[in-house]
């Protein structure tokens, strides 16, 4: 009888909108069902609402003449944009971390 070796095919289906995001950072912890999750942000320095420029006659964008709805804490805070998150079991997450470990491994090589 022949040894055949086993195979199986995944195949990657994309919904219309996927769009991957840049991220810089994560925050999370475990549920109280035993999951990990992970909430991943985008950080920032926060920004006014509005700010208007003086034109100068040149055309040239010159100094700000005013500023509208700007934070108090606009110099002391920073804002982390929360797009996406995950929702993992222990496996998943290990299997997750071994992948990013070979990732890692092959830019530093």
């Amino acid at each position: 009888m022949e040894n055949k070796e086993k195979s199986v095919i995944f195949k990657y289906k994309f919904a219309e909108d996927y769009n991957p995001i840049y991220v810089n950072g994560a925050y999370g912890g475990v549920s109280s069902q035993g999951e990990i999750v992970a909430n991943f942000y985008l950080e920032r320095l926060p920004l006014p609402n509005s700010v208007t420029y003086k034109v100068e006659e040149n055309g040239i964008v010159g100094e700000i003449i005013d500023e509208k709805n700007i934070p108090s804490d606009l110099n002391k805070s920073f804002i982390r944009f929360v797009k996406t998150g995950i929702v993992v079991n222990v496996e998943t997450a290990k299997q997750i971390r071994d992948w990013l470990n070979k990732q890692i491994e092959f830019l530093e090589e």
